[in-house]
């Protein structure tokens, strides 16, 4: 472990910057001359647009243009948004209708896009957009997950975009009908708004003839590919950065038709643009996630082993398809289909529908947190019905250590895993054997009490491949080029400071560079869990073709042949010679026999396979039953992410997805009302957690070493929220269970849990 990080809780560089104010984000940064961009979005979810007047808006104060999906097509653009598109299990491709960048023809939900005014001041364009006229026929909407209904586009007429199946079907009914005992649980998903603390913004500005776009997103290169193709452009003709981005969970991943629209004004007028939402339309606008529900079946043999699972589901996709929509609750959903346990004939299909309502994307997880809140929540039904501790029914059915590497049913190859030591460990640390006394204390006051297991599993994804470049500078500083882009985990400290364990290089003279597409050619950007692995991979790859070109050129040096002289991890060392030079040393002779060539070092690095984080989440929530409020008191956590470079920045990816969990399990609820109205398009209408709602959260690390990289690393940073739904919502199922409630789905809103209680009793 030592050559592979120190496994250090140092404390992140970066906060001190962004708690005094000195963050960059792209707000801050927009050229003083920049104009400013207000979207006219549609206020209706849908219809047909008879009229689109925007005379009086162009003519009014302060205003230089405005635009609609007409001048982008006459520029020439290419309108189209990029959307991921399946295959159906019949070999036929999935829906594709056009999602225009602005509104062409129909408005398909409440905050499209419909045209953009371009302005002195924010204001001025905000009161030029109130003059524009648009007038729409209605058209009926369709709000639900199921065929039918006015077809919102030609290419779905019965508004479903795809039917994709994976596994044997007939395999899996038979081995239904031989089985000593079946269990079926159906659940819903909640749609989420993603509320990231900085909302989507942008600039753009235009030079020479070359465009720079500055957003706050997950990466550069999916934007500048999508600009590329937009304006017909070459390589060399586009720049993109991101600055600091304040939070982006996935929805910041990917293109937005803002980006395209605010470019093309800039290049219109010939002055830089710039664009930021505000949260009500961020809310109307953002990828929202989740939203779909799931009928999840088992089927066990006579020993409460598992023999089959059959999962169908239908998801809602939203109006139109977003960059990753289709995929999510399909591919990515499979990635961890059986979870952690021994099960090899699955079937799993999914059924997508667009909706009048504002696109469904990746959001923290983008699929797998899906994937296991079903089965763990039908597992915990299962246990109840056929009468097992829900902690044994899971060691029946675990994957034994012996068995791996493991191939899964969907496809992934499990390199290792110990999940009934980490389910050990757990019972200890979440004092299992204290709960009955805790919950029948609470009894005595009149509360309910209940507790949730879930046992998860994550599969990695994005680009397997990374870059990292190190560059010595003259001052004696370090840049290290990354090919992720921070947006609130902690690169800047991390990247440094594996980069000064493999170099000696001293932490506070390694600076990363990240998020800009001239300076990094190349790179795959932040999402699905990839960052620490790919990127530290690459930098051991840097490092070694480093240290091989420094121990070639000291060979002179030190007048000892090269095979002769090692570094290790501070200084290089030959027996026979007095000199033990550190890294930036031998820079600085480099540097002073001319030779530039060893102060700039870059190396490509490719993952073999993914890893797979796993671990156990335990909650206890306690319930009033007489107001329904549903408090989480305790909550523990047994992670196995292999070796961790800084334990304290890993623990707190899992306090911020374990607290993305809470809100969506107990308090975050997406309300659209019949016509198709976002109902909760503010924080007075939608609940977020606050610093009250979250308990003390005790992380634990129990390490199984990855053999996917050289560090046996494990991505942390979307495990928290894959654990946390289905631990609380086994939870309140727990506490409710007692009480005669059968079927709790989330949030667990106050109203919502005291209606099943009040329900319930009034039944009897």
């Amino acid at each position: 472990m030592d050559k592979f990080g120190k496994s250090q809780p140092v404390k992140r560089v970066e906060d001190v910057r962004f708690l005094t104010g000195g963050g960059q984000y792209v707000d801050d940064i927009s050229p003083d001359q920049a104009l400013h961009a207000y979207f006219f979005r549609s206020p209706v979810a849908h219809g047909v647009i008879t009229n689109l007047d925007v005379t009086d808006a162009a003519g009014a104060d302060g205003v230089h243009a405005v635009l609609t999906i007409d001048d982008l097509e006459a520029a020439g653009m290419d309108i189209s948004m990029v959307g991921a598109v399946l295959k159906n299990r019949d070999g036929t491709e999935a829906a594709k209708p056009l999602r225009p960048m602005l509104a062409k023809g129909k408005v398909r939900f409440v905050g499209e896009p419909v045209a953009v005014v371009i302005a002195d001041t924010l204001d001025q364009a905000r009161d030029a957009a109130e003059l524009i006229l648009l007038d729409i026929d209605d058209l009926p909407t369709h709000m639900g997950m199921e065929r039918g209904g006015e077809a919102i586009h030609a290419e779905a007429p019965d508004n479903r975009a795809f039917d994709w199946g994976l596994g044997d079907e007939d395999a899996t009914k038979k081995a239904f009908e031989a089985a000593a005992k079946t269990v079926a649980l159906e659940v819903g998903d909640n749609r989420i708004i993603v509320n990231s603390l900085e909302p989507r913004g942008c600039y753009a500005e235009w030079e020479d003839g070359k465009l720079h776009v500055s957003n706050n997103g997950q990466g550069v290169w999916v934007h500048k590919d999508n600009l590329k193709r937009v304006f017909s452009l070459e390589d060399e003709e586009v720049r993109v950065t991101n600055p600091d981005t304040g939070g982006g969970f996935g929805m910041k991943g990917m293109a937005y038709p803002e980006y395209f629209s605010v470019a093309q004004a800039a290049r219109a007028i010939g002055r830089p643009v710039r664009w930021m939402s505000d949260r009500t339309e961020a809310m109307l606008s953002d990828n929202g996630g989740r939203d779909l529900t799931s009928l999840a079946e088992l089927a066990f043999d006579e020993n409460n082993k598992i023999t089959a699972y059959r999962v169908s589901t239908k998801c809602n996709l939203g109006a139109y398809n977003s960059q990753f929509g289709q995929p999510i609750q399909t591919t990515l959903f499979s990635r961890v289909l059986m979870g952690v346990y021994d099960v090899q004939t699955t079937w799993l299909q999914v059924e997508g529908y667009y909706t009048n309502t504002v696109q469904v994307d990746a959001y923290r997880g983008a699929g797998r947190p899906e994937a296991i809140y079903v089965l763990e929540r039908v597992m915990d039904r299962a246990a109840r019905e056929l009468g097992i501790d829900p902690w044994e029914l899971r060691r029946i059915n675990f994957i034994k250590p012996e068995q791996f590497p493991y191939t899964s049913a969907t496809g992934e190859t499990y390199d290792v895993g110990e999940f009934d030591r980490l389910l050990t460990r757990m019972a200890h640390e979440a004092d299992r054997d204290g709960f009955a006394a805790r919950k029948a204390a609470d009894a005595k006051k009149g509360l309910l009490r209940g507790q949730g297991l879930c046992y998860y599993i994550e599969s990695i994804l994005g680009d397997p491949s990374e870059g990292a470049k190190v560059e010595f500078n003259e001052d004696g500083s370090v840049f290290i080029y990354v090919g992720t882009q921070s947006n609130g985990q902690g690169h800047e400290t991390v990247y440094a400071q594996f980069l000064s364990d493999q170099t000696g290089i001293p932490a506070e003279l390694i600076h990363v560079i990240q998020g800009d597409s001239d300076l990094i050619k190349q790179g795959g950007g932040t999402g699905g869990s990839r960052s620490v692995t790919t990127q530290s991979t690459a930098t051991l790859a840097t490092v070694a073709k480093m240290t091989e070109a420094f121990t070639a050129f000291l060979a002179d040096e030190m007048g000892v042949p090269a095979a002769e002289i090692s570094f290790d991890d501070e200084r290089f060392r030959a027996d026979g010679s007095n000199m033990t030079p550190t890294m930036l040393e031998v820079a600085e002779m480099a540097r002073e026999k001319g030779r530039s060539d060893l102060l700039v070092h870059h190396e490509r690095a490719t993952l073999p396979g993914r890893s797979y984080p796993n671990g156990a989440h335990v909650s206890e929530v306690v319930i009033d039953p007489e107001t329904g409020v549903v408090t989480v008191d305790r909550y523990t956590v047994v992670d196995d992410f292999g070796n961790l470079i800084n334990p304290m920045l890993a623990e707190g990816q899992v306090h911020g997805g374990v607290a993305q969990g809470i809100g969506q399990a107990i308090q975050e609820h997406v309300v659209y009302d019949e016509d198709g109205q976002l109902l909760t398009a503010s924080f007075m209408d939608y609940a977020m957690p606050r610093a009250a709602d979250v308990p003390y959260i005790t992380f634990n690390s129990e390490p199984v070493p990855s053999t996917a990289n050289l560090m046996g690393m494990k991505g942390c940073g979307e495990a928290g929220t894959v654990g946390a739904l289905a631990a609380i919502s086994n939870a309140v199922q727990d506490a409710l269970w007692d009480q005669g409630v059968r079927q709790a789905d989330m949030p667990f809103t106050p109203h919502k849990v005291w209606a099943l209680l009040n329900k319930r009793m009034a039944a009897e």
